[in-house]
């Protein structure tokens, strides 16, 4: 207990000093929201993905998935490093670095508003993040309780207060810069962490060969009649599975806080070690806790799924581990929660400052006045978010994968393609943009309270979720065919930041007519 507690300690005096050393880049608007737009690679990766994987990947999607499809819920995290952060890094980030410098945006609904010359689109986004950012936040709080349960015998709301205090502090001294350098740490420590419990919970089990004989021994009638189901190569419900695929790994295309990362990239090179060190990190952490998970059914003997849920999965496997290992776990789930945490308070802060209230409620705001209601926003955020989640532990209202599954549906089928449009297409219209907000965000909301009334397969916030985002790529495009464009010019001028000539070593492009 004493090494347990000494951890926790250093851990959360190493993010809280970081935060008060970062108080020197966070002294205006551009300083505090993209710390300058001058964070370099490994930064930059490491925050995407950090914000990527919290403790509803860990404790929630990786226990939950994994009991259903076995060791096939590896596919969700080679989804997720392959579509939803290489592709994501090659076809949004440069596009996004240069388009969002041009148009001097700090925020996708900021980006809405400027690149299609509608105010009102940045205000329904900025509303839309602000509605649905809060379920997503509070969810990252109940991958906590049962570890700090498991490992302090502590309770549930004291370490969910302490977390959001801690991260708190250190997002509203040093903004994103700080919360740019904790999310590397954090990274480290889930890379290790991730790699030391998957050996361990292995080892228990006799060795991988030894616990994939046992998975190829477990039947359920209920799930598949086909034996060796939990470990064949697609699963027992390939169609489910792909929903899951396409939700955790496409949506982060249209997720504020992700893309935001792109908008600080500090150059051209940093784009190409970012994409191989973010994949890299999605590869190790998303698909080691998809991996792990895949062997939730081998301790099925002390798993209740009707009585605890499948939150209580993930740490039923670990209980039984080292206390040390224990303590690593508890760190690893904190840096994943934290930094998720981190990045969501501060996209939400963001937006609700710069889209919503600055020029439309509040006329007057100079830029001391935006960084002190941006902090002032940052503990409301986290203030709701605790509340929610301390009254979803107490009446077990739904499970993790359920609060993530809605809010990234919602903002990801909303804002995924007119962002991606928006970057590569002029003729991409604000009305299809509108059309993409309306759906996902109405669709979400009756998934959330009316979902009986949906077809079967929609029921799942999953399904619900990957449906609105595919639904998005083909309206938008079709919508705009036939709904009037912006100004051409207007247009032109916003695209015409691709244009720009700059200069580039011969071992990146030849010069034309140059003899060699």
């Amino acid at each position: 207990m004493i090494i347990k507690i000494l951890m926790l300690l250093v851990f959360f005096g190493v993010m809280v000093g970081i935060g008060l050393y970062c108080r020197k880049n966070a002294t205006d608007v551009n300083g505090f929201v993209l710390g300058g737009r001058s964070v370099g690679p490994w930064l930059t990766a490491f925050a995407y993905g950090t914000s990527y994987f919290s403790a509803v990947i860990f404790v929630g999607y990786a226990g939950q998935f994994g009991w259903k499809y076995g060791i096939a819920s590896t596919w969700i995290g080679i989804g997720n490093a392959l579509i939803g952060s290489l592709l994501a890094w090659v076809i949004l980030g440069r596009r996004t670095r240069i388009m969002t410098q041009h148009l001097n945006t700090a925020t996708m609904p900021e980006f809405f508003g400027k690149r299609f010359g509608k105010p009102s689109l940045k205000i329904a986004a900025s509303i839309i993040t602000f509605i649905f950012m809060i379920p997503y936040t509070a969810s990252l709080y109940n991958g906590l309780s049962r570890l700090f349960g498991m490992a302090f015998n502590i309770d549930y709301s004291v370490c969910v207060i302490a977390m959001a205090i801690l991260t708190g502090v250190y997002v509203i001294a040093g903004g994103y810069m700080a919360t740019a350098i904790n999310d590397f740490i954090q990274g480290l420590i889930m890379i290790v962490g991730i790699c030391a419990v998957i050996g361990a919970v292995l080892k228990s089990q006799g060795g991988f060969m030894s616990a994939l004989n046992g998975l190829a021994q477990i039947s359920d009638p209920e799930v598949s009649a086909t034996p060796g189901a939990f470990n064949s190569f697609f699963g027992p419900d390939p169609l489910n599975l792909l929903g899951v695929v396409i939700l955790t790994s496409l949506g982060t295309w249209g997720l504020p806080q992700m893309v935001q990362k792109f908008y600080a990239i500090k150059s051209e090179k940093n784009i190409g070690t970012g994409t191989v060190i973010s994949t890299v990190f999605a590869f190790i952490v998303a698909g080691g806790c998809y991996f792990l998970g895949g062997f939730g059914r081998l301790f099925s003997d002390r798993i209740d799924i009707a009585a605890n849920g499948f939150d209580s999965i993930v740490p039923t496997m670990l209980s039984g581990l080292p206390d040390i290992l224990i303590a690593v776990v508890v760190i690893l789930v904190l840096s994943a929660s934290m930094s998720t945490l981190s990045s969501l308070v501060l996209a939400s802060s963001s937006t609700l400052t710069l889209d919503l209230l600055k020029g439309h409620i509040i006329k007057k705001m100079d830029e001391k006045k935006q960084l002190l209601i941006m902090r002032a926003l940052i503990v409301v955020f986290i203030a709701i978010s605790v509340v929610i989640a301390l009254i979803q532990y107490k009446s077990n209202v739904t499970f993790i994968a359920q609060l993530m599954g809605i809010s990234w549906g919602a903002m990801a089928g909303a804002f995924l393609a007119p962002f991606l449009y928006g970057l590569y297409s002029k003729n991409t219209s604000p009305a299809a943009c509108w059309c993409s907000f309306l759906f996902s965000a109405i669709f979400m909301l009756v998934n959330m309270f009316a979902r009986p009334s949906l077809p079967a397969l929609l029921q799942s916030p999953i399904n619900a979720g990957a449906f609105c985002m595919i639904f998005g790529l083909i309206i938008v495009p079709v919508i705009s065919l036939f709904t009037p464009k912006p100004d051409k010019q207007f247009v032109d001028d916003a695209f015409s930041c691709y244009d720009k000539k700059v200069v580039v070593p011969q071992s990146e492009a030849l010069g034309d007519g140059e003899e060699i």
